[in-house]
C-alpha cells in the first residue's frame, strides 16, 4: 500500500497528495492518496528498499505501455529501462543522500521499445514512525513537447533519421508514400548515408509493417551462396544440402525483403533476380516446381547503376524493373546543418545502451566535426561519437576524445584562436546556415516566399536571418516577373 511521501518534489501533483493525506485523518491514510494518485496524468511508482515496484498507478501504465500487473514486484530498473538506470539512478541517488531530485531529464523504453523523453522527480518514502520504507518516483511524459520543439527548430526525425536538411524533408515528405505502394525501390547513395535505415522507415511505414523485413547484403557473399540464400535450397540440391533450407524470398514472404549492394550481383544471378521481380515466383535450388513470393524489394546501392548499365555490368532490364521509385538520400558533406543533430542523436543512444552521462559536446569538438567532409557519412560521425564514449564517461565530448588520426588530421585547418575562442563554433554554424539559405533561395528562383516554405520557416524569420547573416542577394525577387 502506498504511503505518505516525505520531502516531496516540487511537482505540484504531487505535493498536493501528501497535502490532502493530511487533511482526512479519521480515514485510512492510504485511501485517499491511492485514489488521488490514480487520478492524476504523471505517472508514478513507488519502490522500497530493494528497489522492487511497490505501487504503478495508471499514469504510469498509459506512458509505459505496461499493464500494473506485470510492473509489481519487479526491479524498477527492468521495467522502466531508463538511461540512468544503472549509473545514474535518481532513487538510488535520493535513497542514499535524502535529498529530493525535481525536474530531472532522462529516456525510458516503452514496452513496445520505443524511446519516451521525461521529466522525473523523486522523493523518500516513509512511514508513519518516520522511518524511510522507499522512495517514489513521479514522470511526466514530455513526447508532445519535444515534438514542438523540433517543428520550432525545422528539425524532422524518423526512426533514426534526424535532420533539418531542406534536402532530406523532401525525402521525410514524399515516403509515405512511397511506403504505401508496394513498387520496388532503389535507394541510391554513398556508403553510411542511412540506406538501410531509410528501408526500414519504408518498411514500418507501409501495409507489411507487421510482417519481417529481411535484410541481404549482396556484395558479402559469392555467387553460388547468394543464390542459395536468396532462394533456399531442396535437400540433395548438393553436396552437403541434408535438408531443405528457406531462402530470404521465402522468409519474407509478405514483407519486405531488403537487398543492400545490389550492385554487386552477377550476370546470371540478375537474371533469376528479374524473373522474380516480373512473375513473382521462383524455384529454390533442386527444386521442380515454383513457388509463389508475396514480397516487396527494396534494393540499396552506393554505385551508379546507370553507369554499370553503360559499361555492360548491370542488366538494363532488371534495373528498369528495380528503379520504379528511386530515393537518394544526400551525403553528409552537403547538409552539414544536421551534424549538431545528429550528434545530439548519437549522444543520446549511447548514453541509453552503455548507461553513461555525457552532457554534449564541445563547441570546440563541434567545430573540427564541421570542418571534416565525412567521407564515411554518417556512419563515420556515429564512429566518432562512439570512440569519444570509450573515453569519455561524463561531461563533455572533448578534442581529446577524438581518434587521435582525425585530430592530427584537421590540426593544420584549426586556428590558434579556436581553443580560446567561444565564438568560433558560432562563426561555422552561422556559415553553414547562411550556405544552406542562399542554396534554397537559389532553388526557388530567388523567390524569398518559396525559401522560406522549402526550409521550413516563416517568411519574416527568413528576412531576419538575411539580415543577421549580411546575406548579399540579387534585388530581384523570384516573385515577380520583369515587364
Amino acid at each position: 500500500m502506498l504511503k505518505e511521501f516525505s520531502g516531496v518534489s516540487g511537482v505540484s501533483g504531487v505535493m498536493s497528495i501528501s497535502a490532502l493525506a493530511k487533511k482526512v485523518p479519521q480515514l485510512p491514510y492510504q485511501a485517499p492518496a491511492e485514489s488521488i494518485l490514480e487520478s492524476i496524468s504523471d505517472g508514478v511508482f513507488t519502490v522500497d528498499e530493494n528497489f522492487r515496484i511497490t505501487f504503478f498507478n495508471h499514469a504510469a501504465e498509459q506512458i509505459t505501455g505496461i499493464p500494473r500487473a506485470a510492473a509489481l514486484g519487479k526491479p524498477c530498473h527492468e521495467v522502466f529501462r531508463s538511461d540512468m538506470c544503472s549509473s545514474h539512478c535518481a532513487l538510488k541517488e535520493t535513497l542514499t543522500t535524502g535529498n529530493s531530485i525535481i525536474n530531472k531529464s532522462a529516456h525510458i523504453l516503452n514496452a513496445k521499445g520505443g524511446e519516451v523523453p521525461i521529466s522525473l522527480s523523486t522523493a523518500l518514502l516513509r512511514n508513519r514512525e518516520g522511518e524511510t520504507i522507499g522512495g517514489a518516483e513521479t514522470f511526466r511524459d514530455l513526447t508532445l513537447v519535444e515534438t514542438l520543439v523540433r517543428e520550432l527548430e525545422g528539425r524532422c526525425q524518423l526512426g533514426d533519421l534526424v535532420t533539418k536538411s531542406p534536402s532530406m524533408r523532401k525525402i521525410f515528405d514524399v515516403l509515405p508514400q512511397i511506403a504505401i505502394s508496394d513498387s520496388t525501390v532503389l535507394i541510391q547513395g554513398e556508403t553510411g548515408t542511412g540506406k538501410e535505415l531509410l528501408a526500414r522507415a519504408i518498411h514500418s511505414m507501409s501495409n507489411r509493417n507487421s510482417m519481417p523485413l529481411i535484410s541481404l547484403n549482396c556484395g558479402a557473399l559469392p555467387d553460388t551462396l547468394l543464390e542459395s540464400e536468396l532462394f533456399g535450397y531442396k535437400a540433395g540440391a548438393f553436396t552437403g544440402a541434408n535438408k531443405d533450407k528457406l531462402g530470404r524470398f521465402a522468409l519474407a514472404e509478405g514483407g519486405t525483403l531488403f537487398l543492400d549492394e545490389i550492385g554487386e550481383i552477377s550476370p546470371a544471378l540478375q537474371v533469376r533476380l528479374l524473373r522474380v521481380l516480373q512473375e513473382k515466383s521462383y524455384e529454390p535450388l533442386g527444386g521442380v516446381h515454383s513457388v509463389k513470393a508475396n514480397v516487396r524489394v527494396i534494393c540499396a546501392t552506393n554505385r551508379s547503376l546507370a553507369d554499370l548499365v553503360q559499361e555492360g555490368k548491370f542488366r538494363q532490364d532488371l534495373f528498369f524493373r528495380i528503379n520504379v521509385v528511386r530515393v537518394e538520400p544526400p551525403p553528409l558533406r552537403s547538409r552539414k546543418e544536421d551534424i549538431p543533430l545528429l550528434v545530439d542523436h548519437f549522444i543520446k543512444r549511447f548514453n541509453r545502451l552503455q548507461g553513461k552521462m555525457v552532457r554534449g559536446i564541445t563547441q570546440e569538438t563541434m567545430a573540427l566535426l564541421m570542418a571534416h567532409d565525412f567521407p564515411g557519412n554518417c556512419r563515420e560521425l556515429e564512429n566518432l561519437v562512439e570512440h569519444a564514449f570509450v573515453l569519455c564517461s561524463e561531461g563533455y565530448i572533448t578534442p581529446a576524445c577524438l581518434p587521435e588520426e582525425f585530430s592530427a588530421q584537421h590540426r593544420s585547418w584549426q586556428p590558434p584562436s579556436v581553443q580560446h575562442d567561444a565564438s568560433e563554433m558560432e562563426k561555422v554554424l552561422h556559415g553553414a546556415e547562411a550556405e544552406a539559405i542562399i542554396a534554397a533561395i537559389r532553388r526557388n528562383n530567388n523567390n524569398r516566399v518559396a525559401a522560406a516554405r522549402e526550409l521550413g520557416i516563416h517568411k519574416s524569420t527568413l528576412f531576419r536571418k538575411i539580415k543577421s547573416l549580411g546575406i548579399s542577394l540579387p534585388e530581384f525577387d523570384g516573385r515577380y516577373r520583369n515587364a
